[in-house]
């Protein structure tokens, strides 16, 4: 039997203008990112060149408007490029899915005045941005965030440490959620905050199980002053942008894991049509021929719901519970079929001389940032059986 080389997927693109920029993107990543993705991942290394590319190439804005320097492209097409980075790299992927969620809030919810200062730069002019809701003590419960800004004459002094913040300490701007009025959703309100204001810090980047190269960090605002007009929304509507935000950034976590899915796949097939035992390659002994299936249908079943979900969006249509769904569904999978890769492989695949590992360990944090997937199972069963308690 030959060696099977992996094939790329195969898209449903609506536009040729689509089918061109994913081919750019394969290019971009079978050149510049793939290559050096072990080595740059075990020395805990963020590859900052390869978002100057990205943005150079228009990537850093892809769903937003072309006016402010976006790329315009439905989610459908956006999410499927996210699919292509993450597997190539997931830091490289997921840095791109948190810079469109940190700049969802301007883009969605900013004046005009504030989208023609800022969105250029932040979309195509080689910033990178960072989204922080989260603190120590409230992750899944957000709405508890004890970040403050108080007013203080024209503008506000924020004080507080956000937590599990992507890009914290190397981004050039962070959206940050903090109370500025009553306990719970209502009082919490938006604000753009500069990378490099006077007050503001990061820590340490936190020693993670995979995904090293993306540094994960608290960042602390210690009486951070910025301007009233870098408050995004009105008074006490941040938590609502957040959630909103959130909506679309699962989506790209759905992405990310089908991209991250699809790699570990693409190895275990090339591995097994080369690894010959009891004198015939291992890819056609039936119980590893049945794994491989049930990897390449469980992808194929989370791409179709990612899409589904994205083609609502683009539609103007709701689109929480699906997401939801996606993010659960992807992320599980990804799990799932990375944990199969690695088995298939066998000794080979618990080793860091193949990528089967990392992909493991890249998978299991997917099932955790941006809402956990009890989180998700919540939020699914909200839609279909109403709140708690009522």
């Amino acid at each position: 039997m030959p060696d099977r080389a992996p094939q790329p997927v195969d898209r449903q693109l609506p536009t040729d203008e689509a089918r061109d920029l994913i081919s750019l993107v394969r290019d971009i990543a079978q050149r510049e990112i793939a290559p050096s993705a072990a080595e740059e991942e075990d020395a805990g290394r963020f590859p900052r060149e390869v978002f100057t590319l990205l943005s150079e190439s228009g990537l850093l804005g892809l769903p937003y408007d072309a006016e402010y320097g976006g790329g315009e492209q439905p989610y459908e097409v956006y999410l499927q490029v996210l699919e292509e980075l993450a597997a190539a790299r997931l830091t490289v992927g997921l840095g791109v899915s948190v810079h469109t969620l940190a700049s969802y809030a301007l883009a969605a919810f900013g004046t005009k005045e504030q989208q023609v200062e800022h969105l250029p730069a932040m979309l195509g002019g080689g910033l990178l941005g960072a989204y922080c809701l989260s603190e120590p003590a409230s992750g899944s419960d957000a709405a508890s965030l004890r970040t403050k800004a108080v007013r203080d004459g024209e503008g506000w002094v924020i004080t507080g440490t956000k937590a599990w913040i992507t890009h914290g300490g190397i981004a050039d701007f962070y959206t940050v959620m903090a109370r500025t009025g009553e306990e719970g959703p209502r009082g919490i309100t938006a604000f753009l905050v500069p990378g490099d204001a006077e007050g503001l810090s990061a820590a340490a980047p936190e020693k993670k199980m995979g995904l090293k190269g993306s540094p994960t960090a608290q960042v602390h605002l210690d009486g951070v002053r910025v301007s009233d007009a870098r408050r995004l929304g009105d008074e006490g509507q941040g938590f609502a942008i957040a959630l909103s935000a959130l909506e679309s950034g699962r989506l790209g976590i759905a992405a990310c894991a089908i991209g991250v899915a699809q790699a570990a796949l693409d190895e275990a097939v090339s591995y097994a049509a080369q690894r010959r035992q009891f004198g015939k390659p291992i890819a056609d002994f039936q119980g590893l021929r049945f794994m491989l299936a049930d990897m390449a249908t469980q992808i194929e079943a989370g791409r179709a719901l990612y899409l589904s979900a994205a083609r609502l969006r683009d539609a103007g249509l709701p689109f929480a519970k699906q997401a939801a769904m996606a993010k659960l569904l992807c992320t599980d999978t990804a799990m799932r079929v990375t944990t199969d890769a690695v088995q298939i492989l066998g000794g080979y695949g618990y080793t860091a001389d193949f990528p089967a590992e990392r992909y493991m360990r890249e998978a299991k944090v997917l099932q955790i940032v941006e809402g956990t997937n009890q989180i998700q199972r919540m939020v699914i069963a909200r839609h279909l059986a109403g709140p708690e308690g009522r």
